[in-house]
């Protein structure tokens, strides 16, 4: 049995994929990606919470100070607070599978 390493969609991919189902120029369809990519960043930065019906929610989590420990050294040390995205699918998205 082989096993198939799966590959990862990266940017050019998308950019690829709206070129061809929008029928733009691949410039076109970058500026696109770049500005969804730059909008999503901001409204998540300003509200902290994105709905996009029927795919999923973008929320902003604070995380807290805390302390951690090196596993190869045991060693503890601070891990500062900061923030981080989380997503959660919608149930009609996880049908769609």
């Amino acid at each position: 049995m082989v096993k198939t390493k799966k590959k990862s969609i990266v940017k050019k991919d998308i950019i690829n994929e709206i070129f061809l189902k929008l029928g733009i120029t691949s410039l076109y369809s970058k500026k696109l990606y770049e500005d969804t990519i730059n909008i999503i960043i901001s409204i998540l930065k300003k509200k902290k919470i994105i709905k996009i019906v029927n795919f999923g929610t973008f929320k902003v989590l604070e995380k807290n100070e805390r302390i951690g420990r090196n596993p190869k050294n045991k060693q503890l040390f601070k891990i500062s607070s900061r923030k981080t995205v989380s997503f959660k699918t919608s149930p009609l998205f996880k049908e769609k599978k």
